[in-house]
């Protein structure tokens, strides 16, 4: 039996044992106290990835608002950051459903982007995910997927994001889904490929996807929103675009970034320049590996721009421009490599294994 015939028939499976339960209503939790500061309802909330990019910053920003966090990593006894560190693999169904006891919400922050065969391994693990949570009673998952037209001409990556949003709600817990394009923030991978090409680079030969159109969101907006839906009952179930207030040519980005980094980097672009060319040219001057450098090339070549607004009425407020969100980071990182021990000073390093640990603790595989 092929891997997608079981994926397809579990899927079914767990569709038809969703049906006719009654999962409990947005008003679980409603009895709880709300932060005497900002009024938010006190929620248990679990936050998976909590070590990686996004994870680590949302912890901490719900654990501000009052909410108690789980922070689900599968290193709990080094795990530093906000919350209470709790074990959990999302290949592990009975890990799941320890984490997620007593939690009234999740947010799935997981990809396996390193991996060749990424897009199977997302993929059960949505599964898992979405089982152990109709297992705990939750009253919503909350998603960070892509930004992208479904035309039928997604990147594998992109694509994999969108089978991520349809498997997670089968089991009948409804997802809140938020698609972004590169988030800009000290720490993720894709502004770390802009910084390090403008920092390492005195020119570049680009290939064509760099006239590709994006629409970069600030790190502090993509957590302002994951977490401003966490409460709203209108939000519970739907899906939202959210991006920065500027539509931009990755050549643009590299432009801006190096100016505010006080850089030229003049570009000459050259069509033929291959993904995989391009993927190993990314290995070469910069910290991400082949594998992971050839998804994101990937998916350079898909426009992702928002078109729906609807965000802005449930989580009003202006947003950060990109030249500001650049200087944020800029100023993260030079405050992290401050903080950290002159040997952990490196962007990555290899473990005996040979996977990639960033210096701050994150895990990889996690946003």
């Amino acid at each position: 039996m092929s891997e997608l015939f079981c994926l397809t028939w579990r899927a079914f499976l767990t569709t038809a044992g969703a049906i006719g339960r009654n999962h409990p209503s947005a008003a679980a939790g409603a009895e709880a106290g709300k932060h005497p500061e900002t009024g938010a309802m006190a929620r248990t909330v679990l936050v998976t990835g909590a070590s990686g990019f996004i994870g680590s910053h949302l912890a901490e920003h719900l654990e501000r608002r009052g909410h108690s966090v789980r922070a689900m990593t599968r290193k709990p006894d080094s795990y530093t950051g906000a919350g209470e560190p709790v074990f959990g693999d999302v290949d592990d169904p009975q890990s799941l459903a320890t984490a997620m006891a007593g939690c009234d919400a999740a947010y799935y922050l997981v990809h396996s982007l390193e991996s060749d065969d990424f897009e199977q391994k997302d993929a059960e693990a949505a599964l898992n995910f979405g089982e152990a949570a109709q297992q705990a009673g939750l009253e919503r998952i909350i998603y960070l997927g892509g930004l992208g037209e479904d035309d039928g001409e997604l990147s594998p990556h992109l694509r994999s994001r969108r089978q991520v949003e349809q498997l997670l709600p089968l089991a009948g817990v409804p997802v809140t889904v938020l698609r972004a394009a590169v988030v800009v923030g000290h720490g993720g991978i894709s502004w770390e490929i802009t910084r390090q090409l403008v920092d390492h680079l005195p020119a570049m030969v680009t290939p064509h996807w760099v006239n590709t159109r994006t629409q970069p969101i600030a790190l502090p907006d993509v957590i302002r929103y994951l977490a401003g839906v966490l409460e709203p009952e209108e939000a519970r179930g739907r899906v939202f675009e959210i991006g920065g207030p500027e539509v931009l040519r990755y050549k643009d980005m590299l432009a801006r970034a190096a100016r505010i980094m006080g850089k030229r980097l003049p570009s000459l672009t050259v069509p033929l320049l291959t993904p995989g060319l391009s993927s190993r040219w990314l290995a070469l001057v910069t910290d991400v590996d082949t594998a992971t450098g050839r998804n994101l090339v990937d998916s350079m070549i898909n426009e992702v721009v928002v078109h729906d607004h609807s965000i802005e009425q449930i989580v009003p407020g202006p947003s950060i421009g990109y030249d500001e969100a650049v200087r944020l980071a800029l100023a993260d990182r030079e405050r992290a490599l401050g903080e950290q021990p002159p040997q952990q000073t490196s962007q990555t390093s290899k473990t005996q294994t040979g996977q990639t640990v960033r210096p701050d603790g994150q895990e990889p595989g996690r946003l």
